[in-house]
């Protein structure tokens, strides 16, 4: 069999405009049209690329990479990612993160795919972000979807161009980026859905839904753990089993399996719930919405607006939610706890004050957050200011050597003569601004008011010692907000500026000139909403509002604007546990937006109104409900919702040191 031309998108616009600019046409692989022997006879490699990954977490740091191939035997064709080997010839340990949580050796069994047929795929939905990296998720006819495969070197074009080459593909209706996979034996029936015709497709779909079972009946002898299958060729699948459908959608496949999926959220059902409730759905629907209306428990001061909302006559018609798949009562996250106490503190710690166990102590800050007294301590922890395992001597020390080492910071600008002043308009700059700033910070919390207030001057001299320490990024107006509440917190200068100094490790691309940390946290906000809420997210689209500039202050300084003090206190520490995610925030707007949903599509708001009425929020929002709201929405968006989070998104750590920081300066909230 010869080489054929492997780039046949012809429908595909982007992938076009792509080859005409880079000659993708000529691009070759080393190993493509060769063969090696199956247990079935010989095998055809037809595409063949290195550096795809998975991320088995959240972290972008932890990934496994691999090799995708698809191999050719006779007019069958087969999926194959194999994982690299570690410290082997071919590939080093630089190809294989993320040993620190899954040993190497089980991860290689757990995520390799050996051979797939392509028959047993149902769709695949491609992934071509503005920011981040190409990735596609393969849905198959089961229902199961393996994790998301990112190309960081590209190529994810190319892999739809061969898999065109040698089976039938047509392309959703409603969605660009979904691929049905249809492998007909019927020549009549291959060459109809070639035509991509609705009814065609919709037939393509009613004998995928159809196919047997038997597929995958590998899997029966296979062992699961954790809802994880092990052996076979499906090891490292998510399961997305729900009910027979009666219509069935392929363009929305992946949000319906992220509805589905709400179904396995019973570890974070109410201890008096042991099972969702199937039969009489109606019924059960309004009986739960009135228990939330008794307990309060998802209620915000707001919710009185909701009567007002359905009275309103010049109100159209609204979308269904989404989340209320064929109207299931839903459970939500774990009931909040008491913030932890003294003597709750005191049992995580041994001897010597390490730390014993500090997932747990995290998960235990997630649900009840921490009493104020023990805040300087424990928030040192949490902002890495102190490592989890260091001894009450050691971080004695590290204090003394801190606060010499922040003096000496200090000086820098404090030595600065008029004269030289005069000369240095970058640090007039800063001064006049921080200078600004400050006193009109917090000016009603006790701690910050009234005039000649010294704290108020500590944190203006915090501000300009952190320019000189961080002099690419220096001082941009929303800085004062952050650190005010640790301040307030440790009442202490020198662990204060490094409390502050961490935090900015995460958040200082929030500042840049260019926007680019801002930016990407606002297109993973748009992929999470249009993951968790369709409807919404085609609303903003029509009133072209998809840059989510409406959530900008949100996400800029972390909601500080938008509850009381002691609430932002309890939010922040929730969210620097990074429990669930280090993303957390961005499923905290989408709960937002998502509970006045309803109001904001009925009265179609443009952007001015949207803005407006967001900002009007501020102050209105149910602290123990938006929490709550957002652990379900990240349990149950599960690895498609992370994977909508371009690695290195604030606040995660960089995926590398950047020099070239340029603050925006001139962001006005």
């Amino acid at each position: 069999m010869h080489e054929t031309e492997l780039h046949d998108l012809s429908d595909d616009s982007d992938y076009a405009a792509a080859s005409r600019h880079t000659g993708s046409s000529n691009i070759t692989r080393s190993d493509s049209g060769k063969s090696i022997t199956g247990e079935s006879g010989p095998l055809k490699v037809v595409y063949s690329k290195d550096n795809v990954s998975i991320h088995p977490t959240q972290y972008a740091s932890e990934r496994i990479s691999g090799r995708l191939r698809l191999f050719k035997q006779g007019s069958s064709l087969f999926l194959s990612w194999i994982p690299y080997k570690p410290s082997t010839d071919a590939e080093d340990d630089s190809l294989w993160q993320g040993s620190s949580s899954i040993s190497k050796e089980k991860g290689r069994n757990l995520y390799t795919i050996k051979l797939l047929p392509l028959s047993d795929v149902h769709s695949i939905r491609r992934h071509t972000p503005g920011l981040g990296w190409q990735y596609i998720i393969v849905v198959l006819s089961s229902g199961l979807a393996y994790p998301p495969f990112y190309f960081y070197n590209g190529g994810a074009r190319e892999f739809l161009a061969t898999l065109k080459h040698h089976v039938c593909i047509v392309r959703s209706v409603d969605d660009a980026n979904v691929f049905l996979v249809n492998d007909f034996q019927d020549p009549l029936q291959r060459t109809l859905s070639s035509l991509e015709l609705p009814r065609v497709i919709s037939v393509a779909n009613r004998a995928s839904l159809h196919k047997p079972s038997n597929s995958f009946s590998s899997l029966d002898d296979s062992k699961i753990v954790n809802g994880t299958t092990y052996g076979g060729i499906s090891s490292g699948i998510s399961e997305y089993r729900g009910r027979p459908k009666k219509s069935h959608d392929p363009a929305r496949d992946i949000s319906i399996q992220v509805m589905e999926k709400f179904s396995l959220v019973t570890k974070f059902a109410r201890e008096t719930t042991s099972h969702l409730f199937r039969e009489n759905h109606g019924d059960l629907l309004n009986t739960h919405r009135k228990k939330q209306q008794v307990e309060g428990g998802f209620l915000n001061p707001a919710t009185s607006s909701s009567d007002d909302e359905k009275k309103t006559t010049n109100m159209v018609q609204v979308d269904s939610d989404p989340l209320e798949f064929e109207k299931l009562p839903l459970v939500w996250g774990k009931q909040r706890k008491a913030p932890l106490s003294l003597e709750e503190w005191t049992s995580f710690l041994d001897s010597e004050g390490r730390i014993i166990d500090s997932k747990a102590l995290k998960e235990r800050i997630f649900y009840g957050g921490v009493e104020h007294n023990l805040r300087k301590e424990v928030w040192k922890f949490l902002l890495g200011y102190n490592e989890y395992d260091s001894t009450y001597a050691e971080r004695e020390y590290l204090a003394s050597e801190k606060m010499h080492e922040y003096e000496i910071l200090k000086s820098q600008w404090q030595s600065i003569s008029a004269a030289q002043a005069k000369r240095f308009t970058k640090f007039r700059e800063r001064k006049s601004l921080i200078d600004k700033d400050v006193v009109r910070t917090d000016r009603s919390v006790a701690y910050f008011e009234g005039d000649d207030n010294q704290n108020v001057t500590v944190l203006r001299d915090i501000l300009l010692t952190y320019s000189f320490y961080n002099f690419d990024l220096g001082y941009c107006q929303g800085m004062s907000d952050l650190l005010s509440p640790i301040l307030y917190v440790m009442k202490d200068e020198s662990e204060s500026f490094w409390c502050f100094t961490a935090m900015m490790e995460r958040l200082g691309p929030n500042f840049n000139r260019d926007q680019s940390g801002m930016h990407s946290q606002l297109f993973a906000l748009s992929k999470l909403v249009e993951l968790l809420d369709s409807p919404l997210h085609n609303y903003f689209e029509q009133k072209d509002c998809l840059n989510y500039f409406i959530c900008f202050r949100w996400i800029l300084i972390q909601f500080k604007r938008e509850f009381e003090y002691e609430n932002i206190l309890r939010l922040w520490e929730v969210l620097w546990t990074h429990y669930l995610s280090e993303h957390l925030h961005l499923y905290m707007c989408v709960a937002i937006l998502r509970r006045h949903r309803t109001k904001i599509m009925g009265e179609q708001m443009d952007f001015d109104t949207l803005l407006k009425f967001i900002n009007e929020l501020s102050g209105t929002i149910d602290l123990d409900w938006m929490i709550k709201e957002a652990e379900a929405l990240c349990v149950c968006a599960g690895e498609n919702g992370a994977a909508c989070i371009p690695p290195g998104t604030p606040p995660s750590l960089p995926l590398e040191t950047n020099m070239g920081l340029y603050p925006l300066e001139d962001e006005v909230l």
